[in-house]
């Protein structure tokens, strides 16, 4: 999706279709580098990009300091209960549970946990040796004081399902649930646990936790530093000291070329070029995009007013014509330049996906059959179809601060064109997205190692909820595999409804069936990084919120 949640990591330039950069990266590098120098105070006794062009600047110097330039920060701070964490890593804390670089389920503060046979109770044993950044030992009770806080604090951590937890001893939590819920394992993974001591109304600008890192300083809009938790009780970190800088991608990329940061991330578009002394690391994702259809006629409302339905999208030829038209390789290797994965569903390549659901797409006159079979003819000649008094015209609207998803827009406009569907394009803040988001095509990006987000998108009880299913989608046999796989109590049999939801052979959410999306690619997460520097084994990384990159960061060394 990506309503702004974190602050924007593309703010000095709008870079249409990623060959404007050219003309602007030495004003950009100007800037990163004032700004860098003056932020981080990294660079005060070296010119940045020098010794003998390698860019091995101040940051690499450093062997027991990191610079990172990955991304911004998050509004609402480092509180897990309202959300830091659930992208990503939260850093600061750490979880009952965790994936590992493979995407495995591992124990972290669990050493144990069981589910009852009926799926609702989950009891979990949690280490001795677990110790807060202040000293102070972790207990069940902060464990239980962190679920039922998160359940209460309305935020987008989603608790619903839990009917209660208690702790059963020092080291025991039991978890109960109003019914079952294959996903609930994903909450004990991305949960951060914080302490019932010390998580009060300023704990999300100073949050105390067990995680790998404390935080040291947050000059919020500039720099994030975090030192080693002395009572972490996993592996010790090598970095006595990790600075992060808020800073653009445009300008992020400007402070690799000086030789400032040892990661920096970056727009694909600059994923061709070279960064003396660094590696681009392109980390592949289920970071994806895609365009949401409202999928009923118009003439219905919300409660507040936002108008509903589009007649033209509403018919289901039209959504499948474009899904089949679409080339979306042509898409990763013009766009993207490379850097991404034709999509065809929400979670690609994940273990709920079901790989029928990749089509032949690029075909054209396949997709005109299905347009014409439907009663789409152009009439009167002017490249329009229409249906009756019908004409297929509609408006897709994306954030308009979002170059490639402007250019993805464009590229999908020009590719329907000879079907004699008419694309509108137009960009427009995330305020004015969710006042037309029901009424109109959107370029959206989602992606997560969750499979609810599927439940989340395309159930009917979802219909104009916040940001989920804002076409307002309905199959009941959909609704009913999507139930089915929540309610699953056993992991395969859970990942065989979802995949039914999305093809069974006669219907589903895919372009298969009902096409309420057309899901476009799925974009590498662009990094460079210092050449001396080993960031162990990448994962596949989720949406671009947080910093997924760090996820493993105890294992990085200096080569």
């Amino acid at each position: 999706m990506s309503p702004k949640i974190w602050q924007g990591r593309r703010g000095l330039v709008a870079v249409r279709g990623g060959h404007h950069w050219r003309a602007v990266w030495p004003v950009l590098l100007a800037a990163a580098l004032g700004l860098v120098l003056l932020l981080a105070g990294c660079g005060s006794s070296s010119q940045p990009g020098e010794k003998g062009g390698s860019g091995e600047g101040q940051a690499a110097a450093k062997a027991g300091e990191l610079v990172l330039a990955i991304g911004g920060e998050p509004d609402a701070g480092f509180d897990p209960t309202t959300g830091w964490g659930r992208y990503g890593s939260p850093l600061f804390q750490s979880t009952l549970l965790a994936r590992d670089n493979d995407l495995n389920i591992v124990k972290d503060l669990a050493t144990d946990y069981q589910v009852s046979p009926d799926g609702l109770t989950w009891t979990v044993k949690i280490r001795t040796d677990a110790r807060f950044s202040d000293g102070k030992p972790l207990t069940a009770a902060d464990v239980a004081y962190t679920y039922e806080t998160a359940a209460k604090s309305g935020s987008v951590v989603d608790l619903s399902v839990l009917a209660g937890v208690q702790a059963l001893d020092e080291h025991t939590v039991q978890f109960k649930l109003k019914q079952p819920r294959s996903t609930f394992v994903n909450l004990l993974i991305t949960l951060g646990i914080v302490p019932k001591h010390a998580h009060g109304g300023d704990y999300a600008k100073n949050p105390v936790g067990s995680g790998p890192y404390k935080l040291v300083q947050w000059d919020k809009g500039q720099q994030l530093i975090v030192e080693p938790n002395p009572y972490y009780y996993g592996s010790r970190p090598a970095f006595k000291k990790v600075t992060f800088l808020f800073l653009s991608e445009d300008a992020a990329f400007a402070a690799a070329r000086a030789g400032q940061v040892d990661v920096a991330a970056v727009p694909h578009m600059f994923a061709k070029q070279s960064v003396p002394g660094m590696r681009l690391v392109a980390v592949k994702s289920v970071d994806n995009r895609g365009i949401m259809f409202p999928t009923v006629p118009s003439g219905q409302k919300t409660k507040d007013g936002r108008p509903v339905g589009n007649d033209v999208t509403a018919d289901p030829a039209v959504r499948r014509a474009i899904n089949l038209a679409v080339d979306r390789q042509t898409l990763v290797n013009t766009v993207l330049e490379g850097q991404g994965r034709p999509a065809y569903t929400v979670c690609d390549n994940l273990p709920w996906w079901n790989p029928q659901t990749v089509i032949q797409d690029a075909d054209v006159e396949g997709a005109k059959k299905v347009l014409a079979a439907a009663g789409w003819q152009d009439k009167d000649g002017d490249g329009v179809l229409e249906k009756g008094s019908l004409e297929a015209r509609f408006t897709l609207v994306y954030p308009a601060g979002d170059s490639t998803r402007q250019s993805l827009a464009m590229a999908v406009r020009d590719m329907v064109k000879p079907l004699g569907i008419d694309i509108t394009v137009e960009g427009k803040s995330w305020d004015d997205i969710k006042q037309l988001m029901h009424a109109n095509a959107v370029l959206f990006g989602w992606g997560s190692h969750d499979p609810l987000e599927m439940y989340n998108l395309f159930h009917s009880k979802n219909r104009g909820v916040e940001w989920f299913n804002p076409g307002f989608y309905n199959n009941p046999a959909v609704d009913k595999y999507l139930d089915q796989a929540l309610q699953a109590t056993d992991p395969a049999q859970a990942n065989k409804y979802w995949q039914l939801a999305q093809w069974d052979g006669r219907t589903g959410l895919s372009a298969l069936g009902d096409a309420p999306w057309a899901w476009l690619v799925n974009i590498n997460h662009c990094y460079f990084v210092r050449e001396n520097l080993d960031t162990g084994k990448n994962r596949i990384e989720p949406h671009g919120h947080g910093w997924p990159i760090t996820a493993n960061i105890v294992e990085w060394r200096r080569k």
